[in-house]
């Protein structure tokens, strides 16, 4: 179930409620999806080191980029979303 979402420079960001760790947000922009990692205490946003982190696999790499700045920029905002997502 989807916690809730976010926007921020165009890409929605979303979390999931008991989601597994590590903690990590899905974020949507130009119809591709990408998973990026989130050290809670660095606050530094990696892309996921999962299987099919970036849908589909063919996807542009700077839309790509462009999700982990927005990520980046608004790291403290998606902590939050994270968390609460946890309960």
């Amino acid at each position: 179930m989807d916690v809730g979402s976010k926007t921020y420079d165009g890409v929605r960001f979303s979390a999931w409620v008991d989601d597994h760790i590590p903690p990590h947000v899905h974020g949507f922009y130009a119809g591709i999806e990408v998973v990026l990692d989130i050290d809670l205490k660095t606050k530094d946003v990696q892309l996921s080191r999962r299987r099919n982190n970036v849908l589909p696999a063919n996807a542009k790499r700077s839309d790509v980029q462009r999700v982990r700045r927005a990520a980046v920029k608004n790291v403290d905002e998606l902590v939050q979303l994270w968390r609460g997502a946890r309960g």
